[in-house]
């Protein structure tokens, strides 16, 4: 069955003679939750979102990060959501079949949206939702960032079944340039799209804060790094696709100077950082472990 956990904004029936939208993503996370508590209190939509999985809410481990961890921040305060069963045996969303949600369609009746926001559709859960939604004649808006930046394009057939997916929805909400154009490539019309860029939550990363000013001198100290040296900072999972290795063998390009560069996080491509950046001045190229949301602001 489905969850409705520590959420009494979810509890109620929803409101009469406001828009009711339901939004549709795998997990919570520190990039949305935020948006989820803005649009509740500045908005006059009825919302509750439905989570697909637990990822990042119970301790999780993340194959990328080669971590365990949960989120040390709450990304569940200030909206309304509920939590919809994943039968998956191996519960992710890094493969088709991680998100299996029998419940989530008769879930969407009872709250019976007039629209419905879906993040991505590259999982079983998706596709599902998406046919009945086209059957409920309940619009569809696409939530995304692919691009073609760096990559070719897809084969004809594969680009055939995106056109005709994406033909589906009434709306979408892209995140930049180069998402805007990997839509426009697939046949989406510039009447459906729609620009919601990326963001985060400032009240947390505002670098004015006194709190976080000392936090990142005190890191600073810890590192070595004087007050005055320049930091470039990777912070994420380190991946090929991040690039990692490019921005290290830019780093060295770069002429003497007053300069350090910090990885922070975990990956599969951590012991080749390493083994090359051993080759830098000393104390020039500096690992941190991967960090929780609270100690992100000071790095």
């Amino acid at each position: 069955m489905s969850q409705i956990a520590n959420n009494p904004i979810a509890d109620g029936p929803a409101s009469s003679g406001r828009l009711r939208l339901a939004i549709v993503l795998s997990h919570p996370t520190q990039y949305y939750s935020p948006w989820f508590r803005w649009l509740r209190a500045h908005t006059a939509l009825d919302l509750r979102v439905f989570y697909l999985w637990q990822f990042g809410i119970e301790p999780t481990r993340d194959p990328e990060f080669q971590t365990t961890f949960r989120w040390d921040i709450d990304l569940l305060d200030g909206y309304p959501y509920e939590f919809v069963t994943n039968v998956a045996s191996e519960p992710g969303t890094h493969h088709f079949h991680g998100l299996q949600n029998p419940l989530l369609t008769r879930r969407l009746a009872a709250f019976r949206p007039q629209t419905i926001l879906l993040f991505g559709y590259a999982y079983s859960s998706h596709l599902r939702l998406i046919a009945w939604a086209r059957l409920q004649r309940i619009p569809l808006i696409f939530r995304g960032d692919s691009h073609f930046l760096g990559r070719a394009a897809p084969p004809w057939k594969t680009r055939l079944l995106l056109r005709a997916l994406y033909a589906q929805f009434a709306a979408f909400a892209y995140v930049g340039r180069a998402n805007r154009d990997y839509f426009s490539a697939l046949g989406v019309p510039a009447r459906k799209l729609f620009f919601a860029p990326h963001a985060v939550d400032h009240s947390r990363f505002d670098p004015a804060q006194p709190g976080t000013q000392a936090a990142a001198a005190a890191l600073r100290l810890q590192l070595g790094l004087a007050p005055e040296t320049r930091v470039v900072l990777f912070a994420g999972k380190l991946l090929p696709a991040k690039q990692p290795r490019e921005l290290l063998e830019a780093f060295f390009s770069l002429p003497p100077g007053d300069r350090a560069l910090v990885f922070v996080g975990e990956g599969p491509e951590k012991p080749a950082l390493l083994q090359r950046a051993a080759q830098a001045v000393p104390g020039r190229v500096l690992f941190l472990p991967f960090a929780n949301q609270t100690e992100m602001p000071s790095r």
